[in-house]
């Protein structure tokens, strides 16, 4: 072969070459918008999770000491302190929450601890739960909105959003223990896949451990009307992941609430150590799973603070002083590992919507012009 023929032959495999290079980065690209992704982020999934009504105060240092007694209703104060009472409020926090202190905050980052200026807040002025959610998930407050019985949520959530969105059709759930979210949801319209409350989980259960979950929803005496314990709705959540591998979850946990209301501090905090519990036994059989191994973020957060002092904790709501102080914890692929918070100043409940689909790649407010922007150092650059 003279050498004219082998460089005609060197050129047309360097033009094939370069051509097939660029149809495959192409087809990459195109998967890429296929699934809504931002090739900027790791994150394919996103779990969203809301144990309603937990206080910065307890997140950030632990069990209050003038709360294990009759303030709290505490009988047994003895075992309550042995629990959960250190002498540092780090190493409270550390007794109520391990999973939150011993590797959310290590590796990602949590927000809202007033001590260091990085405050999270709810700018509803409302400062109860339908408010709360509606500003976490359309991203921004709705004056109409001023009741837990409002009716079907008249703004469209970021959930709902991205369950319209091609790669996310039929992957987008809330599971709840509060009926409410039903209505938040706006279940009958979003296209969002919503389990709340006492209904059965699943509608065709497939195998036994689906039918048993339902079987224990119908069958458990019913303690609150319209709110299941956590425990039924974790492990329906469980069970789901599993089976149906969304791409992006919500889950409302709602007994921190219900306890504090009912003015029983000693299960308050055995209810935020559960959900602490639960949010690490998700993360670990999350990324004990192909789908989702470093490839999911956690965002956790709270729907409104509640206020101080012996009756104070008890209660949150629009004239209750300090009950719009809330906080928020992120872990995942994109998260940066910040000590003490973002250090940038307030951070706002309705950009929990943006943040979210950020980590997804995708804009809300470009969709939704009302909505507030991401956390600014959120995600990673």
């Amino acid at each position: 072969m003279n050498h004219t023929v082998r460089s005609s032959i060197a050129r047309r495999r360097a033009v094939l070459g370069a051509h097939v290079l660029t149809h495959v980065v192409f087809a990459c690209a195109l998967c890429s918008l296929a699934y809504g992704q931002d090739a900027s982020t790791r994150t394919r999934n996103v779990v969203l999770i809301v144990p309603d009504g937990v206080r910065w105060q307890e997140v950030f240092t632990g069990a209050e000491r003038a709360l294990i007694g009759p303030a709290g209703n505490v009988n047994d104060t003895t075992t309550l302190l042995r629990e959960f009472w250190r002498e540092s409020p780090a190493e409270r926090r550390l007794a109520l929450m391990p999973f939150l202190w011993g590797t959310i905050a290590r590796e990602g980052l949590i927000v809202g601890d007033p001590a260091t200026g990085a405050r999270a807040e709810v700018t509803n002025g409302l400062k109860f739960s339908y408010p709360g959610y509606n500003e976490m998930l359309a991203g921004a407050p709705d004056p109409r909105i001023r009741s837990n019985s409002y009716g079907p949520n008249p703004n469209r959530t970021v959930f709902a959003w991205l369950a319209s969105r091609e790669g996310y059709q039929d992957r987008v759930a809330a599971f709840a223990t509060w009926g409410v979210f039903t209505d938040i949801f706006d279940a009958r319209r979003s296209g969002v896949t919503v389990r709340a409350g006492w209904r059965a989980p699943f509608p065709e259960p497939r195998g036994d451990r689906q039918a048993l979950i339902n079987e224990l929803h119908r069958t458990t005496t019913r303690l609150w009307p319209d709110n299941t314990f956590d425990v039924l709705t974790h492990q329906a959540v469980l069970e789901y992941v599993r089976t149906a591998k969304p791409r992006v979850l919500f889950i409302g946990y709602g007994e921190t609430d219900e306890w504090a209301h009912a003015g029983r501090y000693d299960l308050t905090l055995r209810a935020t150590r559960q959900v602490d519990a639960f949010v690490a036994e998700l993360w670990g059989t999350m990324q004990a799973m192909p789908e989702y191994r470093d490839a999911t973020t956690f965002l956790i957060t709270t729907d409104h603070g509640r206020g101080d002092g012996a009756d104070g904790w008890k209660r949150h709501g629009e004239n209750v002083a300090g009950a719009e102080a809330i906080w928020l914890a992120m872990l995942g692929p994109d998260t940066p590992a910040i000590q003490g918070g973002l250090g940038v100043g307030r951070v706002t409940q309705s950009q929990v919507a943006a943040t979210l689909a950020a980590l997804l790649g995708e804009n809300w407010p470009g969709a939704n012009p009302g909505a507030a922007s991401a956390i600014r150092g959120a995600i990673r650059e």
